[in-house]
């Protein structure tokens, strides 16, 4: 066996957002796990230590999926690392805790993220009159909390970059909340999905983009909310190690091994198994 570093981002599938004419909260961005280089982990918390791996291993991958209507994303696993599910937003009470927290509704606040992986989702509005407006909070997302909301729904909280592809791309974004005037035909505004694969909110609300763990946007029906984006687990090792994936497993890594300089990564996209390096 031989023994090498093998840096990694783990990213769990982000919540979907809320639906409700009353106005509803975004979903929270997936939790956001990251060794490589000086980079930082959600809430931009310290650099994780890379794995010491070694040829012949098995290491266990399970990419989480993102949230359908109305429902929180699923965890992402690599080895002994464990990335949770984007909290969902809310109509009327608090967003659901997550990796980072979804967008409450119109009486609740946003929902709380997981410590070292995410951030907290915005607060919901009642304006105390009736006819609104009433608004949710923005999901929150990895860099940042999601915005409160003040009459109009808010926004999502922004993801954070990573280069760990050779290239910086930003992922983790929470979904933008909506506000409503409790008809569904009036006093419709939206916030904006954060940077990073969030979905905005609006009357056809954005789905999170794939393999970001982005959270999804809200809406006044629940056939038009944006559920949450995909996870997605990448790899990063020497050039002179070769990745292998489980027969028996359903990962997906549709790109295959890409070389950048002395090392070469892989993007895990969807299923679970292990992988083992030669």
């Amino acid at each position: 066996k031989k023994d090498f570093t093998l840096e990694f981002l783990a990213i769990a599938g982000g919540g979907s957002g809320d639906s409700g004419t009353f106005g509803a909260g975004g979903g929270g961005a997936g939790g956001y796990l990251n060794s490589f280089g000086t980079e930082v982990s959600g809430d931009s918390s310290s650099n994780l230590s890379d794995l010491t791996a070694s040829t012949g291993v098995n290491y266990y991958i399970s990419v989480g999926g993102g949230g359908a209507v109305a429902t929180s994303g699923t965890d992402t696993v690599f080895h002994n690392h464990t990335a949770v599910g984007g909290g969902k937003g809310s109509d009327r009470t608090a967003g659901s805790s997550g990796g980072s927290g979804g967008g409450g509704g119109r009486n609740g606040n946003g929902g709380s993220g997981t410590t070292d992986q995410g951030n907290n989702g915005g607060a919901g509005y009642d304006s105390g009159v009736g006819g609104g407006p009433f608004s949710g909070g923005g999901g929150g997302g990895a860099a940042n909390n999601g915005g409160n909301s003040g009459g109009s729904g808010g926004n999502g909280g922004n993801g954070l970059d990573s280069a760990i592809t050779g290239t910086n791309v930003t992922r983790g974004g929470g979904g933008g909340g909506f506000s409503g005037d409790g008809s569904g035909t009036s006093n419709r505004t939206a916030g904006n999905g954060g940077n990073g694969g969030g979905g905005a909110g609006g009357n056809s609300a954005g789905s999170g983009t794939a393999n970001t763990g982005g959270g999804g946007g809200a809406s006044y029906d629940a056939g038009s909310t944006g559920a949450g984006g995909s996870g997605v687990v990448i790899l990063s090792y020497p050039v002179a190690r070769t990745i292998t994936l489980d027969g028996a497993g359903t990962l997906v890594a549709s790109g295959g091994e890409v070389t950048v300089g002395s090392r070469k990564y892989i993007i895990i996209e969807s299923g679970a198994g292990n992988v083992s390096f030669a």
